[in-house]
């Protein structure tokens, strides 16, 4: 499938089934994550896998996660994170959004669903999962099989505002 094709086939999933992902399903989108590309390629970031229903009732306490079987919260390590001289502006919350779409694509391309939570308590999640400082958890990707089928491929005509609206050559 062609990386648009995947783009366009993705949407955020709300309602899972209890399948569980197939490990080696989620290897694959480790692999996306491993290979994403960060700033200075210093790779300021840490993922934890939550699979356990151990694990999944502590993220739920932070989050909702829809009943999905698999979440994984992406976390920056502000230790390790390039900092921009310019104005001192740290790339470890963009490093992990790379990473986490990286994952939400390869997700998509095995036929697994998936959303990309922000609505989160980060205190709740450094607490549960024992968090050192330097690790900030910037979003949590749910994954699963949908329970609500497919995307329609087209609501991007009404759902997104105009390619000119969007851009500008060359000047604002």
């Amino acid at each position: 499938m062609e990386l648009l094709e995947i783009a366009k086939k993705r949407f955020s999933v709300r309602e899972y089934t209890d399948q569980k992902v197939e490990p080696e399903k989620l290897n694959k989108i480790l692999e996306a994550a491993h290979v994403a590309p960060t700033a200075a390629n210093l790779q300021p970031l840490h993922l934890i896998v939550a699979q356990s229903d151990e694990a999944l009732a502590k993220v739920g306490k932070a989050a909702n996660i829809y009943n999905a079987p698999l979440a994984i919260i992406v976390c920056a390590d502000h230790n390790k994170a390039w900092v921009r001289p310019f104005d001192k502006k740290q790339t470890g919350d963009i490093d992990a959004s790379i990473l986490t779409d990286h994952m939400m694509l390869q997700a998509t391309e095995q036929g697994l669903g998936s959303v990309w939570v922000c609505y989160f308590k980060p205190d709740v999640l450094s607490k549960e999962f024992n968090l050192p400082s330097n690790l900030e958890p910037v979003n949590i990707l749910v994954i699963g099989y949908s329970a609500e089928g497919e995307g329609d491929r087209n609501r991007f005509d009404t759902q997104r505002i105009s390619m000119s609206d969007l851009l500008s050559y060359d000047k604002l």
